[in-house]
């Protein structure tokens, strides 16, 4: 199980801050977007401008493996505009 936090944009379209997910502990970045998406579907909007950080490390979608331990902290980060 891991930490799922949401920020912004991403809070607003899962319509929560944080929540626990259940995932293989080995799995790629990708995959692990897509439990999440398969959970709340409309994130999938947001695809191509997010960042993701698993243990607070950016990492992109990819194939890249990831090793999950229980507890981490997986954090949905939308671009974030300024001015």
């Amino acid at each position: 199980q891991v930490s799922v936090l949401y920020f912004a944009r991403s809070a607003e379209l899962a319509g929560l801050r944080c929540e626990t997910l259940s995932v293989p502990r080995q799995i790629t970045s990708l995959q692990l977007w897509e439990e999440i998406v398969k959970a709340h579907p409309r994130l999938a909007v947001i695809r191509d401008q997010v960042v993701f950080a698993v243990r607070q490390e950016y990492v992109l979608l990819g194939d890249q493996l990831l090793n999950l331990q229980p507890g981490d902290e997986v954090a949905i980060i939308p671009p974030i505009s300024g001015g």
